[in-house]
């Protein structure tokens, strides 16, 4: 077996939202599974850094981007996925329980949050 080759920690973080399954974490990328809880939203946020793609396993959301003028609202359904470049603003809310895929850059802590329900804006603390 090479070397970094083999079984991997898996850590499960609790958030206000429900929690994230950190399931790959290298110096090239991280894999994680987000179970966000009916009615609940993640902050409002951009990263300088990380760039990631999200895909919807189950559930429905209603994804929120700012291209300018506000954030504009795209309802998503199971199979279908959004990209965000560093920069873009951008926010997702449960309208249904939902696991999300989320495959990235390994910047964790790259999050710069300017609205948060849960008090949490401008931190990158999970």
């Amino acid at each position: 077996m090479k070397p970094g080759s083999g079984p991997h920690h898996v850590r499960i973080v609790p958030k206000p939202w429900g929690h994230e399954v950190i399931w790959a974490h290298t110096e090239q990328y991280v894999g994680k599974l987000l179970h966000v809880k009916a009615g609940h939203a993640l902050s409002v946020q951009y990263h300088n850094l990380k760039d990631e793609t999200l895909h919807l396993l189950r559930g429905e959301m209603i994804y929120r981007i700012d291209r300018g003028n506000g954030l504009e609202e795209f309802p998503l359904k199971a199979g279908e996925s959004f990209r965000n470049t560093p920069g873009q603003i951008h926010q997702m809310e449960a309208v249904t329980d939902c696991d999300v895929l989320e495959a990235s850059t390994p910047h964790l802590d790259d999050v710069v949050r300017l609205t948060d329900r849960y008090g949490r804006e401008g931190t990158s603390t999970p």
